[in-house]
């Protein structure tokens, strides 16, 4: 496995997966881990198996089975549970990397669950069975979403019927990745850390 490590407070742990298309070290996923970690949040990031695979031969590589990222998440969980027996752990990733972590939170029982531009959708496409088990969600949840994020924008989740458990918090005029338009008078960066701070917040409250 593939680790990546930010901050050094071990008063609770942020595991954070990656979305579809991008590493782990991608420029989105490194300024965002070392947001939380100006923000004593403790970020431990990890690859999937195709991600792995593309960052050691080079070519691209679709994502993996649905159950061979369950699996991925379970046993990344377990190792670091392992090894941080008394430590508060939240699970969570980037789109993909997020639901797959949501289908598995319920089994772990981490602290909480961290979604991070949350994909209820296929752009364009209708929600099929990807919100079902959000509706009964037991873990403390906390999703982060653009409010024009093409995956689910606030419109979008105004028609949803999802878990008390799970909070969304609005970044006004994001995408997915949380950009605003240029009209909007506000910067990614800005996203970036509100949103940290959210996290800071909601891991402070649930550890």
């Amino acid at each position: 496995m593939n680790f990546l490590v930010d901050g050094k407070s071990s008063e609770s742990i942020f595991i954070l997966a990656h979305g579809a298309g991008a590493p782990m070290d991608s420029e989105w996923m490194s300024s965002f881990a070392k947001e939380l970690a100006k923000h004593q949040v403790k970020v431990i990031r990890f690859e999937f198996p195709y991600m792995i695979e593309r960052r050691e031969t080079g070519k691209k590589r679709p994502p993996n089975t649905k159950k061979v990222l369950i699996q991925t998440w379970v046993d990344v969980y377990n190792k670091v549970k392992a090894e941080y027996p008394k430590t508060p752990l939240f699970i969570g990733g980037k789109s993909m990397g997020g639901r797959i972590a949501s289908l598995v939170t319920d089994e772990l029982m981490p602290a909480g669950l961290i979604g991070l531009g949350f994909p209820f959708h296929a752009p364009g496409k209708d929600v099929g069975d990807r919100i079902d088990h959000l509706e009964n969600i037991q873990t403390k949840s906390l999703i982060i979403q653009g409010t024009r994020d093409s995956m689910g924008s606030k419109i979008d989740c105004l028609n949803y019927d999802l878990s008390k458990n799970i909070e969304i918090f609005w970044l006004e005029d994001g995408d997915h990745s949380w950009k605003p338009g240029k009209k909007s008078g506000l910067s990614l960066d800005e996203h970036m850390l509100t949103a940290a701070k959210k996290v800071r917040y909601f891991i402070k409250e649930n550890k």
